[in-house]
């Protein structure tokens, strides 16, 4: 049992510190960044910035999946195993904006002594347009392997139905968002495609994180099924 608030309260910590770091590379690097390149070349600060946050999401949700694997795995190993594995997945994408970041600063450092029309902003644009893809995608996996976890949470009861629902509900709306901004249909980062974002972002800032602080799982309903 103290085994399992340990888990409870590392989750909890963990969803509020890399939804806060991503966040971070959302809302401050991210829109510096929509310029000409000629104005991105100047912002190594926030280039690097982005690079580490990013990177530090990236490692804290494989974490997460690790923290989840013991709880998870009393309902089903192979969710338990779907959802680990998806995340590192997720984790793995998002490190390739963190390898943009990086490759754009690499490339501003080159530029001095070199014509700005030899091709360097076209090879900025499509740095960036692979952040972007790669983020999309990691999104889509992201709501894809969390309706699993949603639904393991919800049949094993360790946490109340109502928190499983909002869960689900806020990643599919995330799967969605990222479908529909990957096709044009919707911009994500402002307006009315953010909104899809919220119940989702709730969910992992708030109402999750506080449950498993205060009540954590509720493991002896999953001891009693097994009984």
């Amino acid at each position: 049992m103290k085994t399992f608030k340990a888990n409870a309260v590392t989750i909890g910590a963990l969803f509020i510190f890399t939804t806060l770091v991503g966040m971070i590379d959302a809302y401050f690097v991210a829109p510096a960044l929509k310029q000409p390149v000629t104005g991105i070349l100047h912002l190594d600060s926030n280039l690097l910035l982005g690079a580490f946050s990013v990177l530090i999401m990236a490692v804290g949700i494989v974490f997460i999946a690790i923290a989840f694997f013991q709880v998870v795995k009393r309902q089903s190993e192979t969710i338990a195993l779907t959802y680990l594995s998806l995340r590192i997945v997720e984790c793995l994408l998002l490190v390739v904006g963190t390898i943009c970041y990086l490759y754009i600063m690499a490339l501003s450092r080159n530029t001095e002594n070199v014509p700005f029309n030899s091709g360097y902003p076209l090879a900025i644009a499509m740095a960036l347009k692979i952040k972007y893809v790669g983020f999309q995608i990691a999104m889509m996996v992201l709501g894809f392997g969390s309706l699993f976890l949603c639904y393991s949470l919800y049949k094993s009861r360790v946490v109340p139905h109502f928190i499983s629902v909002w869960g689900g509900i806020g990643y599919l709306l995330l799967l969605i968002s990222a479908v529909l901004d990957m096709c044009g249909v919707i911009d994500t980062t402002n307006g009315l495609g953010s909104l899809l974002y919220i119940p989702g972002g709730l969910w992992e800032m708030l109402v999750f994180p506080l449950w498993l602080f205060i009540k954590g799982f509720n493991v002896q309903t999953t001891l009693n099924e097994e009984k």
